[in-house]
């Protein structure tokens, strides 16, 4: 995620600092909350994911034993940092999305309907949904089932055996709110669904959030196929993940409909509903592009018209694109986010600078195409999506030398205040740490191993475990392993280091 940064001796920094929110007051239970000393967890889905070869849809029949589903598959865990989102029992494998959107009266009608596997016996299983939006209703395989909705918590009554495969189905509505982000950027204060003063609506969600529009299991180590269909009253239009696969006009509606074909974790998807125009284009490797801008905003139309640059240039450092398609939307925020295929971008020149294209277009194959297992290890999105940072302006402007001297006072400044990248403090997640000392690490294992290595090695992670989630042990050992080198004292020191290390 991209935001607000400080200025480096008076340069404006190109770095991102990641903007993310915790629903830190809902059912807290500082008793279960791990010491922030606690190791990630490693029993992620480690193993490399086979990429599906074809896009998953769901009809009005769903068989969540169909193989189509095996590549969303995932191991849950319980999330080191905020455990009290998400439920390991569940294994989200499709969540078909029907959202009206109602702007006059701020009201959202859904329909989900979730292809899960259960992970474990037992007599019920929860979902997260906010306590904003009222349950009408479920079914779990067809049948009516009982659920209790207490705060965030959405639990199903109803028994489940390890490694059985059900659909719930769940009809509600309500008004939706965003959550408290606990930072004290002045960009962004709120997590999940956002209502803009002319009615329309978009999202952000990271760590979570996504709860407050839909029931999910909100947590980076599930990750599941999305179908979406959305209706607004036009000309408002509803934009979402993946590939708009059609859109028409029904008694005054506009209704779209998406399809995510590669599994995302739920921090990962999007919606946007406003008067949106759409631009195309399409890459120099052939890769289609397009963006969606509020009609009349002909800077945010000039400014994502620069999409295709920025792909250009991370595809060309990274290797090929690991996805069908990338596009982006504009949205009345002062930060953007990465994602999946579909960027969220807020409406500010620094937000809509080509630098921030570069940064989330980076995240597509760091933080998307691969994602982190726990919370613990934002790190593993951010380091290398901010190293590329440095490489982008070191040929659009100031030297590498410079861009990481400037960089190293702040990383030490920010380390104290909020923890080192590999061990935060979980009430600062986002902050400027977790950007700036794995970038400065990745530099000096650069120098080390060489610049051949370290290429091969950055190109090779996002192919390794396309489509799934890794821990941070799983992570290092295969970058010692690629590169042949023992990098144990570099990785120590910039990710769990009380104090700073010296740029070599």
């Amino acid at each position: 995620m991209r935001g607000k940064v400080m200025a480096l001796v008076a340069v404006v920094v190109i770095v991102a600092i990641a903007v993310a929110g915790v629903v830190w007051a809902v059912n807290r239970d500082d008793s279960k909350t791990p010491p922030a000393s606690a190791p990630p967890s490693t029993t992620a889905t480690d193993d490399p994911t086979t990429a599906p070869t074809e896009s998953p849809s769901i009809g009005t029949t769903v068989d969540p034993a169909d193989p189509k589903w095996k590549a969303a598959e995932s191991r849950p865990v319980e999330d080191s940092k905020y455990p009290n989102v998400g439920d390991p029992s569940v294994d989200a494998l499709h969540y078909g999305l029907d959202l009206t959107w109602d702007p006059e009266g701020g009201r959202l009608t859904g329909v989900a309907t979730i292809a899960f596997r259960a992970t474990v016996t037992q007599d019920l299983f929860q979902l997260d949904l906010s306590d904003a939006l009222k349950v009408d209703g479920a079914l779990l395989d067809g049948e009516e089932v009982e659920v209790s909705h207490i705060g965030k918590d959405l639990v199903v009554k109803a028994p489940v055996q390890a490694d059985s495969r059900h659909v719930l189905v769940v009809e509600y509505a309500g008004s939706p709110e965003s959550y408290p982000a606990p930072t004290t950027r002045s960009d962004l204060s709120t997590v999940g669904w956002t209502v803009t003063d002319t009615g329309g609506a978009w999202t952000m969600q990271e760590p979570y959030g996504a709860f407050t529009w839909y029931p999910v299991n909100d947590q980076p180590s599930d990750k599941a196929f999305y179908d979406f269909t959305l209706r607004a009253p036009a000309p408002m239009v509803g934009v979402a993940n993946g590939e708009l696969t059609s859109r028409t006009t029904e008694a005054g509606m506009e209704v779209t409909a998406f399809t995510l074909s590669s599994p995302a974790s739920s921090y990962l998807t999007t919606v946007a509903f406003d008067d949106y125009v759409m631009g195309e284009g399409t890459s120099s490797s052939g890769v289609p592009l397009t963006w969606w801008t509020p009609r009349g905003d002909t800077r945010s139309a000039k400014a994502m018209a620069k999409l295709p640059q920025a792909f250009d240039w991370v595809e060309s450092k990274l290797g090929p694109y690991p996805f069908d398609r990338l596009g982006g939307v504009v949205v009345p925020s002062q930060t953007a986010m990465e994602t999946q295929t579909m960027i969220t971008f807020g409406n500010t020149p620094y937000t809509l600078d080509i630098t921030t294209l570069v940064h989330e277009t980076t995240h597509q194959w760091y933080g998307d195409a691969v994602s982190p297992t726990d919370w613990s290890d934002v790190w593993m999105n951010e380091g290398m999506t901010t190293y590329l940072d440095f490489i982008w302006e070191s040929e659009h402007g100031r030297s590498l030398d410079r861009v990481l001297r400037e960089a190293a006072p702040y990383e030490s400044m920010h380390r104290a205040e909020s923890g080192p990248p590999g061990d935060y403090d979980p009430r600062a997640f986002g902050q400027t740490n977790i950007y700036y000392g794995p970038a400065l690490m990745w530099h000096q294992v650069r120098e080390r191993i060489g610049d051949d290595k370290f290429w091969e090695m950055v190109r090779a992670w996002p192919t390794v475990h396309r489509f799934g989630n890794a821990s941070r042990d799983t992570y290092l050992a295969w970058v010692e392993k690629q590169t042949g080198a023992d990098l144990k004292d570099l990785f120590d020191a910039w990710l769990l280091g009380k104090k700073s290390p010296k740029l070599g």
